[in-house]
């Protein structure tokens, strides 16, 4: 009997009172801050940080500074795996949907899906296929079909029914720029997104996005350190409003300035060429507590948890699946 897969749509309010749920990745930038003693305070600190950049560039009409706040939703894709009666769920996706509140006016209104990313199945590629591969060789390479499953899954996602049912525009995923190229100013400059750069050739990480239908463009807004990474597949600059890209750049860039302060809470701004380093020192510390080096550990632990519950159990349907067409 042949099985059926299917995606269904979980959501939770980020907010102060955020608890990870059992199927998150704890190694998510949302859900590695809500962990420890200071986990309330960390959120707190986190919101408010979002709410003063969203401010600081919808400055228009906002005199004081306070017209908008940012709400976050944290949504899960789980993969169903159904036979005989029978069906199992993975979560293959999280991703967060900031919606935009208008104090002036009283309106709410959706902004962007997207921004972070987070995947076990890219835990089990990075952490696992790729050091194996790798185990023992004099230099590096990528293995066959390295990341193909991975992209399947999320273009599947993005033109299933249960997507097009909850989201009318595709996601924006903002991500760090890679701390291994070197960035180059272009003469092009955005009112929200800022100055853009280009690199001298494709990160590990633009591959991999590739693979998922995104292509990358790179940004750095007013007042910022350093450019972000923009991952998207339609048109960056005309698919999607200015509140929504500062909602994204708002959140994304608060999160960067916690877990990569070298570079995005530098205390001088990226020049016309630029290549970022987390072994940068004269960068300002946020108040707001992280360990980044257990979440490199953990990463390996949830990349294999991923290849025993989802990955050998289901290998042979998920390739059988990746192979057919996109519809």
């Amino acid at each position: 009997m042949k099985k059926e897969i299917t995606f269904t749509i979980k959501s939770i309010r980020f907010d102060e009172d955020y608890n990870p749920s059992e199927n998150t990745r704890i190694t998510t930038n949302f859900a590695n801050l809500a962990r420890g003693e200071k986990r309330q305070e960390n959120l707190r600190n986190t919101l408010v940080m979002i709410n003063n950049r969203f401010n600081s560039l919808a400055h228009w009409d906002n005199p004081t500074s306070d017209r908008y706040a940012v709400e976050l939703d944290i949504i899960t894709a789980q993969l169903n795996i159904s036979s005989e009666g029978k069906s199992d769920a993975f979560p293959v996706i999280e991703i967060l949907k900031t919606n935009i509140v208008d104090k002036k006016t009283n309106e709410r209104f959706e902004g962007i899906l997207g921004n972070n990313f987070s995947s076990y199945v890219r835990d089990y590629d990075f952490s696992v296929v790729l050091p194996e591969h790798n185990k023992d060789k004099a230099g590096f390479s990528l293995p066959e079909n390295f990341g193909v499953l991975h992209g399947d899954i999320f273009k599947r996602f993005i033109t299933s029914d249960t997507y097009k049912q909850y989201f009318n525009k595709t996601p924006v995923i903002c991500l760090s720029v890679s701390s291994k190229n070197t960035y180059y100013r272009t003469g092009n400059q955005h009112p929200v997104l800022g100055i853009e750069y280009q690199q001298d050739e494709p990160s590990l990480t633009d591959e991999y996005f590739a693979k998922m239908g995104l292509r990358a463009r790179y940004f750095m807004p007013e007042n910022s350190v350093a450019p972000l990474a923009f991952y998207f597949s339609g048109d960056l600059l005309s698919d999607y409003t200015n509140l929504e890209l500062i909602s994204t750049i708002s959140t994304m860039e608060t999160f960067q300035k916690i877990y990569r302060p070298e570079i995005y809470n530098a205390n001088s701004p990226a020049g016309k060429q630029y290549q970022p380093s987390l072994n940068f020192q004269d960068y300002s510390l946020t108040r707001i507590v992280y360990d980044r080096e257990e979440r490199s550990q953990l990463a390996v632990e949830q990349g294999k948890f991923t290849e025993e519950q989802f990955i050998k159990p289901y290998q042979t349907v998920l390739k059988q699946w990746s192979a057919e067409p996109v519809l």
